[in-house]
């Protein structure tokens, strides 16, 4: 008996209505999102990316990618890759973030964030107290890992504070994107201004010559794009969980596909111009802004300096709280909730625990070292993303028969074989198999310069190869798909609700028309 309890104790909160295996499969926050919840209107889309992953890592992202390509004076160029590839980003995010907006579900399928948020708590400690960085040299591991004691109390702080907005429902954090949409751009504006008054303008980039050209020059703007796009891959692959809180399904396409682009361009040349004017203020390139502001701190300690880094890192903590809000936790908590319905919610705390195992410090003691680890990262969600879209855009042909989401029925719809989808996972083996030999060769093993272009393209490569290797399975072996009179009804979740109509108008087309369903179609509601 005293275990039954603490079994009900442990578990999720899910319908009344539930029994048997049902119960183990279905939760509040894995169940179709109640028209009550979709509160996310266009201007949350667009603040959700004002500033986009927050200012202080996207900033570093190009600086980034000039530095690995060799081509640091190329101006005009990198900045042309940023605005290209945050808008194919933005191509792919709206994709997949449609059948979420129109279904009103999430995508059931990390660390980075959390230590780049602690690295604003960090500095923000140091201009209050400056006693922080006299904490000690190290905890664990190389000390030229930044691991310092100052850093990983900043660490732990930011981790505690992330677990603040995670207890809220998803669709009222939509607040915190709009205050860091107000937060953010006032600190890096502030940086931004300020550095550029100190080293009395913009430093040697903007008059600085090229020093790469030809093939050599198209293939670094091509690492460029490509690192913008793997700076994406996380929310691209988890678009719909924030899509699936939209009171209409076109919230999520142009607010998303004019924001993100727009929005990334700009606060990355405000990072490209504070890392040149920090050659004239400090005597080299620092390539974080953070380290910008550490620099202040040592370099021309007074009490306005401290005044105002801190006033900037209070922007920046709130920023990078939004970030690792979306790209980890939330998208982490959705995952594990398909994993374990019964006893895991969107609300757990395990992101947290695995955001510290990555030891995340060691990937942000160098630009480098972040931008291969991105790379790396982006094979893998490319290869889902591309099953994912290619899926519902393509083989379901933009139907999902919600109720068979959540069922262990034999003759449920995605059942295919024995509760496997061979098809999707031989997709995606086949588009991480085909950068695999680019992957050695960025680690260090000599491979072909083929295999090496190849990876360069790893996103590309990755998504659609898997797409058409998806596509093509689905066309030998072909799976039934539902009809849109069986896709017309949904009958799980705390208020089912009418999805799309048996003549063909969905859901989402009634909702932006604003009109009324017509008498003949069916509305099917269980509470």
């Amino acid at each position: 008996m005293k275990l039954e309890r603490l079994i009900r104790l442990l578990e999720a909160p899910r319908p009344d209505n539930l029994s048997g295996v049902e119960s183990y499969l279905q939760n509040d926050d894995l169940l179709p999102v109640p028209e009550e919840e979709r509160t996310w209107k266009a201007w949350n889309y667009y603040s959700f990316w004002v500033p986009p992953i927050s200012l202080v890592c996207l900033s570093s992202s190009p600086t980034l990618v000039i530095q690995v390509a060799d081509s640091f004076n190329i101006k005009w160029q990198a900045w042309l890759a940023v605005w290209v590839g945050y808008g194919v980003s933005a191509c792919f995010l709206v994709l997949n973030a449609y059948p979420g907006a129109k279904h009103h579900i999430t995508f059931p399928a990390y660390g980075v964030q959390a230590w780049i948020g602690g690295e604003c708590v960090y500095t923000l400690l140091s201009a209050i107290w400056p006693q922080t960085t006299q904490l000690g040299d190290k905890i664990i591991g190389n000390p030229k890992h930044g691991l310092d004691q100052g850093r990983f109390l900043g660490f732990i702080l930011f981790s505690l504070l992330s677990l603040v907005p995670i207890w809220f429902p998803l669709h009222q954090i939509r607040h915190l994107f709009t205050l860091k949409a107000i937060l953010a751009p006032i600190g890096g504006i502030t940086l931004f201004a300020w550095c550029l008054a100190k080293a009395g303008g913009a430093g040697p980039i903007i008059h600085a010559k090229a020093t790469i050209s030809g093939s050599d020059l198209g293939w670094g703007f091509i690492i460029n794009l490509m690192s913008c796009i793997s700076n994406m891959a996380t929310l691209i692959t988890n678009a719909t969980d924030f899509a699936s809180r939209s009171s209409k399904p076109s919230n999520v396409i142009i607010p998303q596909l004019i924001a993100l682009p727009t929005t990334f361009a700009i606060v990355s040349l405000f990072g490209i111009l504070i890392g040149s004017s920090s050659t004239l203020i400090f005597g080299e390139y620092i390539w974080s802004p953070l380290a910008v502001m550490d620099a202040f701190l040592v370099q021309f300690p007074s009490h306005a300096t401290r005044a105002g880094v801190a006033v900037i890192s209070i922007c920046f903590v709130v920023a990078q709280l939004g970030t690792n809000i979306a790209a980890n936790s939330i998208s982490a908590g959705c995952d594990l909730t398909a994993l374990l319905p019964r006893f895991l919610t969107i609300h757990t705390f395990v992101c947290a625990l695995v955001g510290f195992c990555m030891c995340p410090w060691i990937l942000e003691s160098s630009s480098s070292k972040f931008e291969s680890y991105l790379s790396a990262y982006a094979v893998f969600l490319s290869s889902i993303a591309g099953v994912l879209i290619s899926n519902y855009w393509v083989v379901a042909a933009r139907k999902i028969k919600v109720d068979d989401l959540y069922t262990l029925n034999v003759n449920g719809a995605y059942r295919y074989t024995y509760g496997v989808n061979f098809r999707a996972y031989a997709a995606y083996i086949c588009g991480i198999a085909i950068n695999v030999t680019g992957f050695a060769g960025a680690v260090g093993t000599p491979v072909p310069l083929v295999a090496t272009r190849i990876y360069e393209l790893s996103f590309f490569t990755g998504f659609f190869v898997s797409a058409a290797v998806y596509i093509i399975l689905n066309k030998i072996f072909p799976v039934a798909q539902p009809t849109a009179a069986e896709c017309a009804v949904v009958t799980v979740g705390r208020k089912a609700r009418f999805v799309e109509s048996v003549s063909g108008v969905e859901q989402g087309d009634e909702d932006d028309k604003k009109s009324d369903a017509p008498e003949e179609k069916t509305t099917i509601v269980v509470v």
